[in-house]
């Protein structure tokens, strides 16, 4: 009997341990869905990425994306035809603001995954070795947080010269003091918990624990923030684009439409509200969803 017990006892710990993450992931599910924004936030958020993913196959005007023209049409109100209604051009606009939420979203995560693939390892540098090299990096973050980032990025752009990828880079290279901050409060706060002294004690290498002991405990804070750092992103690339600075014409970008749509206010309103209305919804969608995030991941914040 005992000889045949023992094989199974990996198996009936790993079968334990899914039960538990089972229970777990339904428990924090529990937590999210009491808050009805959280949910809003997250219908928000599938169906903006659920637009981007599909928005090329449904539009009903593609070539408007790569600078049509139809003069014909230009300016029309919305309709059966043109749901949006048309630009300056004869554009349709629902094609255009289809079309604009995935570049709105390859904005978002580039700016997010550049800015956190600079933050993360600066902020666990400084916070785990400290000393010298800890102050130095702090110093330089607080240089950076003591501007303002848009006003930081507008500089930026400046210097290279307006386009989406400029801006993108810009953006970038400006957003990541505020993970260098989070990640070094919570680096400095895990180094000294029993586990990681527990580690060192047994002679761990410096590598592993960061990598195996700290990094995995920042991870909760780090979603909370990447997730509401979208909407942000999103809206100060649509400010660059709305000066000029951003996604040039025809580009399909919610920031250069609105620019250029003001210049048709009020009659026609639609060139400019339906791109507002969605910059709008997607960074409403992403605070939203944050928040609901930062409830389920971090305690400390449920009462």
């Amino acid at each position: 009997m005992t000889t045949r017990a023992l094989p199974l006892r990996p198996l009936a710990g790993w079968l334990e341990g899914r039960r538990g993450a089972t229970r777990q992931l339904w428990r924090y599910a529990r937590i999210f869905g009491r808050s009805a924004s959280s949910i809003t936030g997250l219908v928000l958020v599938l169906a903006f990425l659920a637009l981007a993913a599909i928005g090329p196959w449904i539009v009903p005007y593609p070539e408007d994306a790569r600078g049509a023209v139809h003069l014909d049409r230009k300016l029309g109100a919305p309709s059966a035809a043109h749901w949006f209604g048309t630009d300056e051009v004869g554009n349709d606009v629902f094609t255009r603001v289809v079309l604009g939420a995935r570049v709105s979203l390859q904005i978002g995560l580039i700016i997010t995954v550049v800015a956190a693939a600079i933050g993360v390892p600066l902020g666990v540098l400084a916070g785990y070795a400290g000393g010298a090299l800890g102050e130095v990096i702090m110093r330089g973050t607080d240089v950076f947080l003591s501007v303002p980032a848009l006003v930081l990025a507008l500089a930026v752009v400046g210097a290279l010269g307006p386009g989406i990828v400029n801006a993108m880079l810009a953006l970038s290279l400006v957003w990541w003091p505020g993970y260098v901050r989070l990640v070094h409060g919570k680096t400095l706060a895990l180094k000294e918990e029993t586990f990681v002294e527990a580690a060192h004690a047994v002679g761990t290498g410096r590598l592993r624990i960061v990598f195996v002991h700290i990094l995995p405990n920042c991870v909760s804070p780090l979603v909370v923030k990447a997730s509401m750092d979208m909407g942000t992103a999103i809206l100060a690339a649509a400010g660059l684009g709305f000066i000029g600075l951003g996604a040039q014409p025809p580009y399909p970008e919610w920031g250069a439409m609105i620019s250029i749509g003001r210049n048709y206010l009020p009659t026609w309103w639609w060139y400019s509200a339906f791109p507002g209305l969605g910059i709008y919804l997607t960074v409403l969608g992403f605070n939203l969803l944050g928040d609901g995030l930062r409830d389920v991941l971090d305690p400390k914040s449920r009462g």
